[in-house]
């Protein structure tokens, strides 16, 4: 009788950690922002009816990179979760940090069980306050641990890059603008350093929007309105120019007629 191959526990928990990476790696980056009024979701997506952006509640947003059947099942037992605790207690008792617990449990069980393999996903759970001092942003390895984030996160593909990126430009108090136009410029970067040109259709753009009248707080940015967005800064930069060269130009004119 041969005797068993015997594995570490270390070693196997080290092993479905690096498959599960390997997987998230695979999947296209994407970024979530503070900005004045709210926290917007960024990123790559080139299909128009699989999301990685959806709303799970009144002020919460999710995100997900990895495999789309693994976090859509986990997206869906979300809003069961926001939905039967809504009705059974009060909706002010849906919260982001909640939610987040669901699915670090779930998470965790699954990465330590023996049975199955490791979920290839990574999550972020996003919830809008009446302040930005009481947003929260909450970002879900494969491994269920929770991770505070605050300003800026990036999960996926070339996370750690567009991390250190966004960590170096991003500031308090942006508009939605100059956040959307941060977050192109961070996923656009390659690891080689060259920055590619991400076209406006295949980009998947939601907001959680403070402002909004209705309690529902989360909105689809598509169409023309991610275009005028887009196009903001890049008229704005070309609007000061503008102003800088009349301005010059009227200081020549000034200094010559006074000599």
């Amino acid at each position: 009788m041969s005797t068993p191959f015997y594995v570490s526990p270390q070693q196997a928990m080290a092993d479905r950690a690096e498959y599960a990476r390997k997987g998230i790696a695979r999947g296209r980056s994407l970024v979530v922002l503070q900005y004045a009024d709210g926290i917007v979701f960024v990123g790559e997506n080139p299909s128009r009816a699989l999301h990685k952006f959806s709303e799970i509640y009144d002020r919460i947003g999710f995100a997900a990179a990895g495999k789309y059947n693994e976090y859509e099942n986990l997206r869906i037992g979300g809003v069961r979760y926001a939905d039967l605790r809504g009705y059974t207690y009060d909706r002010d008792d849906v919260t982001a940090r909640g939610l987040a617990n669901v699915y670090a449990q779930t998470l965790g069980t699954i990465f330590s069980s023996a049975a199955e393999k490791p979920y290839e996903v990574e999550l972020v759970v996003a919830e809008v306050g009446e302040t930005p001092e009481g947003d929260q942003i909450y970002r879900l390895p494969h491994d269920g641990s929770i991770v505070d984030e605050h300003g800026s996160v990036a999960v996926g593909g070339n996370a750690e890059l567009i991390s250190n990126y966004l960590d170096q430009r991003h500031q308090d108090g942006m508009s939605l603008a100059e956040a959307l136009k941060l977050a192109v410029q961070a996923l656009s970067r390659e690891s080689n350093g060259t920055q590619r040109e991400i076209p406006a259709e295949r980009l998947e753009v939601a907001v959680l929007d403070r402002t909004r009248p209705q309690s529902r707080k989360f909105k689809r940015i598509v169409g023309r309105q991610l275009a005028r967005l887009l196009e903001a800064d890049g008229a704005a930069t070309e609007a000061e120019s503008a102003d800088g060269a009349d301005d010059a130009e009227g200081s020549e004119g000034s200094g010559s007629s006074e000599e």
